[in-house]
């Protein structure tokens, strides 16, 4: 009931956000006392590399791109960014995330690049204009996205980018890489083990992959549509997964770990909140957009779904001063042969 009248407005922002921080408890303590946790670890790590693929690409990444271009900064990053100090705007925070992400990656002019899920390509195209004699392959699994960075990397003349529609679930590629990058898709994924495998044989000796992931610092758990509590997954995340800080680590198998670094929470909860600024100020136009997008009549309430999601998610990453659920880079190494 509760939900609903949130869905239609009825609630204010300020009661929204208490509830939701009120489950985001339950949710803690609920998983705290999971009594079967290694065996729930053992039956991802046997079960498919990923679930519920079609209905996560429907719910993100086959929305029309017009959407994220109204809420999202200039670079198109839907994903956390860096802010370094309270005066940054959503287009630095973007630039300084995508620049950390290629330092830590430890990128280097000339290599083969290959980046698992690409969103609508802001990664894509920074490493095609930071690398210009690098080939960056994406792959995505919207054939709307890849139309859309086709046609970006068409405009700003850049033709060493390359984006195949794909399922990286089943990928293979045609070539190794010197490097395997990845930004917030790991989170759809479920069996890291056996992905985390085959990305060892798709890297040269040496290669690398460096991953960015949100995360909790200590527990692994799953987004199901099981009841009305599973509003999340039912809408915006079916088929997820939050790993632990320490989860990739222990799925690297035979790729060594170099390096992890812990972002605080707090830069995505600010990401978040400048998206939903400017949802809130573009509220007429994109109602008529998400019209057409979800249908007629079902633009209103479609919005304030996602002005949820972008509140549900910001108070997630701010519990407990960003240090409860946050951002975790990793950078791992296919080991040179002997």
């Amino acid at each position: 009931m509760m939900i609903q009248m949130a869905e239609s407005g009825l609630l204010p922002d300020g009661l929204v956000r208490f509830g939701i921080r009120r489950l985001l408890g339950q949710r803690l303590e609920q998983e705290k006392q999971r009594s079967n946790r290694q065996t729930f670890e053992e039956a991802l790590r046997q079960g498919p590399v990923a679930v519920g693929q079609d209905e996560a690409n429907e719910q993100h990444y086959e929305v029309d791109a017009r959407f994220y271009e109204q809420v999202l900064g200039p670079y198109l990053k839907y994903s956390s960014g860096y802010w370094p100090n309270p005066s940054s705007t959503l287009e630095e925070a973007e630039r300084v995330m995508l620049a950390m992400t290629c330092e830590r990656a430890e990128l280097e002019d000339g290599q083969d690049v290959l980046e698992m899920g690409c969103g609508w390509g802001s990664l894509t195209l920074w490493m095609a204009q930071q690398y210009p004699n690098s080939l960056i392959t994406a792959i995505s699994n919207s054939s709307s996205q890849r139309a859309f960075i086709l046609g970006r990397a068409a405009e700003r003349g850049l033709d060493n980018v390359d984006v195949i529609t794909a399922d990286a679930s089943v990928y293979q590629p045609q070539q190794p890489y010197d490097r395997v990058v990845s930004v917030e898709m790991f989170e759809h994924m479920r069996n890291h083990k056996t992905l985390m495998a085959r990305i060892h044989d798709w890297l040269k000796p040496g290669g690398k992959l460096f991953i960015h992931v949100f995360c909790h610092r200590d527990l692994t758990y799953l987004f199901e549509t099981e009841g009305s509590k599973d509003w999340m997954a039912k809408y915006f995340f079916t088929g997820g997964m939050m790993p632990a800080y320490d989860w990739l680590p222990h799925c690297a198998g035979d790729l060594q770990e170099e390096q992890r670094w812990a972002v605080n929470g707090t830069h995505y909860a600010r990401t978040l909140e400048a998206w939903l600024v400017l949802a809130d100020e573009k509220q007429a136009a994109l109602t008529r957009l998400l019209d057409e997008i979800y249908g007629k009549g079902q633009g209103k309430i479609w919005l304030q779904r996602w002005r949820m999601f972008f509140m549900a998610c910001a108070e997630l990453f701010n519990y407990g001063g960003g240090e409860e659920w946050f951002v975790a880079h990793y950078r791992f190494a296919k080991p040179v042969a002997n």
